[in-house]
């Protein structure tokens, strides 16, 4: 079972089908319309015969002996619209049913975890670690970030290329001329 709509659940999703799983459920509590995954990431995992269980939400994983064993899932349906635009999901009132599984995979998002960071550099109201947009210089010195901490769920190109532009302010940082020689 995989919880989860957007592009790392699919991708999650497909990856554990590859891996030999009988059989893989996607479980997502909104429509398949409002899945954040690409539509072409949505049609290629259908089609390597993964299911989607929408309107479903999972509520809690029942285990034994310490192994997952199956996952207490609830329908939900569509409400009013939330701060996003999209449709709040409202749980179905003694729609519980169990769901057996011996794996559950949690793709349900990504936020930055502040532990360790928290006071020692600064974030912005969404969440992401602040840092100067040109040289992606936190607020404490000699500490640089960038990627998906820094300009939120993001391509791995637009990753890279923070990269390559923290480590040439990196070498300046440390006394160099800017210009990182590629490996």
């Amino acid at each position: 079972a995989v919880v989860g709509g957007g592009n790392v659940a699919m991708d999650a999703a497909r990856s554990a089908r590859r891996l030999g799983a009988k059989e893989v459920r996607i479980l997502y509590r909104r429509t398949r319309d409002e899945m954040p995954a690409l539509r072409e990431e949505v049609e290629e995992a259908e089609k390597e015969g993964i299911i989607l269980d929408c309107l479903t939400n999972p509520v809690e994983i029942l285990g034994e002996n310490g192994r997952v064993r199956a996952v207490k899932c609830r329908r939900m349906r569509l409400g009013e619209f939330d701060r996003s635009g999209r449709r709040r999901p409202v749980p179905v009132e003694g729609s519980d049913y169990v769901l057996e599984a011996q794996v559950v995979v949690a793709a349900i998002g990504q936020a930055v975890d502040e532990a360790g960071l928290a006071g020692k550099v600064s974030f912005t109201r969404g969440g992401t670690i602040a840092c100067d947009e040109k040289t992606l210089a936190t607020d404490l010195p000699g500490v640089f970030a960038g990627g998906d901490c820094v300009s939120g769920p993001a391509t791995v190109v637009e990753a890279i290329a923070m990269g390559k532009r923290a480590a040439s302010a990196i070498d300046s940082y440390l006394g160099g001329d800017g210009r990182v020689v590629p490996v």
